[in-house]
């Protein structure tokens, strides 16, 4: 197992987490204005997965590279160059005045949010003092708290004034800036004694696979991730349109009932980490499909009132699934957590950019419920989960 020096070092993983609520605050804020994009610029709906797709394509393709990267070559200060292209794409979308320049910010705040991830979980990892599922669970937690905020944000803050008011947004980025030192300063202490005799044994896995055995885990793992994050994706991007759409919600009121939903995956993904340390991640990952699947089904064919039941229970079992699966992953792979975490993340990112592109181009030819009755029926694709292997471990 991959554990700190010391347990004292845990308290670095509240702050990468508190790190994680700011940059994926401010990645959430754009699909939060989409309503109002939409509505000051004229756009189609395709054009609404266009920007989806430049954000997280930006994100998903340089995430692998980055891990792969900092695997060899760890940089201590990778982070702070992450919150820089974030801070210049949210001054650009504060000032665009076109397409062109929505495309072009969506791309550099993507670009920072891909630089941010893969060091970050590594981080949440080498702080973990051994319970890296627990780590992984409140890095998460930060994020998914982040995103959740997004939409109430955009309501109280953006939706009453205009889009240039977005560049409030820079105050917690700011705050960011201020909290890396810390991270930094603990991060060059931890990488000094990386080469110690003690540090090496511990970067062996609990088990022991070939690497075709390996490769089709991983394989696996990512087409559970595809299987998620195609539909999470409709419901990241397209929530708030569903119920404007469907139940003549205003976008104020849209907010307010796509926050439920997000503060649900939230808790979900609070308990997804430890109960994947204690009870095994297969398990988890086993809860996660089989128990979303049926509620997922029904949601596009019940009232507002069982929307907003099926979104929050919905949303809780779905999170508890990533804090499980990359966790699985990096305990086969203790030596390569850099391109193991970006590869997940820009996986998923990737399959949401994608998915996004052409959810948007489906609802322009047909509608956005019908984007919902279609991709209800995507989370099945996570049955493969029944040939990943169970790695049994014990925390120490």
């Amino acid at each position: 197992m991959l554990v700190s020096d010391s347990k004292s070092s845990f308290y670095i993983v509240y702050l990468i987490s508190f790190l994680h609520l700011i940059n994926d605050l401010i990645q959430a804020v754009i699909p939060s204005i989409f309503p109002l994009l939409k509505e000051n610029f004229q756009l189609s709906f395709g054009e609404i997965g266009l920007l989806t797709l430049a954000f997280q394509l930006s994100a998903s393709i340089l995430q692998p590279l980055i891990g792969y990267y900092t695997d060899k070559t760890p940089k201590v200060y990778l982070q702070i160059y992450g919150f820089v292209f974030t801070t210049f794409g949210v001054i650009l979308l504060s000032c665009a005045i076109n397409f062109i320049l929505l495309i072009a910010s969506c791309i550099i705040i993507g670009i920072g949010s891909a630089i941010f991830h893969p060091e970050s979980s590594r981080i949440a990892n080498l702080a973990s003092a051994g319970k890296i599922g627990v780590a992984q669970s409140i890095f998460q937690i930060g994020g998914n708290f982040g995103t959740a905020l997004a939409p109430i944000a955009v309501a109280f803050l953006i939706l009453p004034n205009s889009i240039q008011f977005i560049n409030i947004f820079i105050l917690p980025l700011i705050i960011a800036f201020f909290l890396l030192k810390k991270i930094t300063n603990w991060y060059k202490k931890y990488l000094e004694t990386k080469k110690t005799e003690k540090f090496s044994k511990q970067l062996k896995p609990y088990v022991s696979f070939s690497k075709r055995k390996l490769k089709f885990i991983i394989g696996i793992l990512l087409l559970i991730i595809f299987s998620k994050f195609i539909y999470a994706a409709c419901l990241s991007n397209y929530y708030s349109f569903y119920l404007i759409e469907k139940f003549k919600l205003t976008i104020e009121q849209s907010q307010t009932h796509f926050f439920l939903y997000l503060f649900s995956y939230m808790l979900g993904t609070t308990l997804g980490g430890p109960l994947g340390d204690k009870f095994g991640r297969l398990y988890v990952i086993w809860f996660s499909v089989f128990g979303a699947t049926p509620f997922i089904i029904c949601l596009p064919y019940v009232n507002l009132f069982y929307t907003d039941i099926l979104m929050v229970i919905i949303g809780f079992i779905m999170a508890s699934a990533f804090p499980a699966i990359l966790s699985y992953a990096q305990e086969l792979l203790p030596e390569k957590l850099g391109i193991i975490s970006g590869l997940f993340y820009g996986f998923a990112f990737g399959v949401a950019a994608i998915g996004s592109a052409l959810i948007g181009l489906i609802a322009d030819f047909k509608s956005i419920i019908f984007v919902y009755q279609l991709c209800s029926f995507f989370p099945l694709i996570g049955i493969v989960c029944f040939f990943l292997p169970n790695i049994t471990t014990k925390m120490e």
